[in-house]
């Protein structure tokens, strides 16, 4: 996957759009779930698992893989979507998301669940986790990445300052870090929260490479991801992905207060055929 064969020639839109709909139909099986954050990310979960990242599903700790960090593990169903439809996990599990004795818990955890990386939950950890991942990566001579998933209301969390500082410093030039900035946090928009514009000042004064895009434009994910990968400095890469909370689903988009979500039974129906709708093909 990636770079290797089973990930070529494959149409990104139409796995995106499979990804959303795994989740949505994850998402009918409890009745509630972090179901817009899953849909504003798909994009960007497409273009890591079928076009930047090496992955062998069927041999999840394959020394020379790429590492996927799930940093805001409140976006399991995300995860769990991606990693369904590049086949680390059966399709016919989705059914027991969120259920006793599943490999796939409301929160990601890497000891349940083939393809992830860290136990997410606690929120302002992956980055940190992932500089460490790849200074080891470094010492040890190898050419694989970490990537990192998180979201802006990380950002509030000094940890994540200490990452972004840290990995300028070593010159984790295999590090590929992803916020996912949709504006929206349990308490309220995120920039509300927590004010972090300039963000992307910010991180290139902390010495990253950094790239600011639509993150529900795939053309602009996949030029963003082989950017990151081929940059010839050596420092981390940050992109920063505004996207739409709810995204394909027009619906969700449109509810105001969408972290988590609770959609009535005959409205998972109509989310599906909001997807099918909006399918490139």
């Amino acid at each position: 996957m990636g770079h290797n064969p089973i990930g070529h020639n494959v149409d990104l839109a139409e796995r995106a759009y499979r990804i959303r709909r795994n989740a949505v139909r994850m998402g009918e099986v409890q009745g509630q779930g972090y179901i817009a954050q899953a849909l504003d990310i798909a994009d960007v979960l497409a273009v890591a698992y079928f076009h930047a990242m090496r992955v062998r599903p069927d041999d999840p700790h394959w020394e020379e893989r790429d590492r996927f960090l799930l940093s805001n593990g409140h976006y399991a169903i995300a995860l769990y979507a991606a990693l369904i439809e590049a086949g680390f996990i059966p399709d016919e599990e989705l059914e027991t998301y969120g259920s006793d004795d599943s490999r796939l818990p409301m929160s990601g955890m890497a000891s349940y669940t083939p393809g992830m990386e860290m136990s997410g939950g606690s929120l302002g950890l992956g980055l940190s986790i992932a500089v460490g991942i790849g200074l080891g990566l470094k010492r040890k001579g190898s050419a694989s990445r970490v990537y990192t998933l998180f979201s802006d209301g990380e950002l509030d969390e000094g940890s994540v300052w200490e990452a972004i500082m840290s990995a300028a410093h070593w010159k984790l030039d295999n590090l590929i870090a992803v916020v996912d900035v949709n504006n929206q946090q349990a308490d309220g928009p995120s920039t509300q929260v927590m004010a972090f514009e300039p963000l992307v000042d910010k991180l290139q004064a902390f010495g990253w490479f950094v790239q600011r895009i639509d993150g529900n434009d795939l053309d602009a994910v996949i030029a963003a991801f082989d950017a990151a990968r081929d940059h010839p400095e050596q420092k981390p890469r940050m992109i920063v992905a505004d996207t739409k909370m709810g995204c394909g689903v027009p619906f969700l988009e449109a509810r105001e207060k969408n972290h988590f979500i609770r959609v009535d039974p005959e409205e998972w129906q109509l989310a599906l055929e909001a997807l099918d709708a909006g399918r490139t093909r």
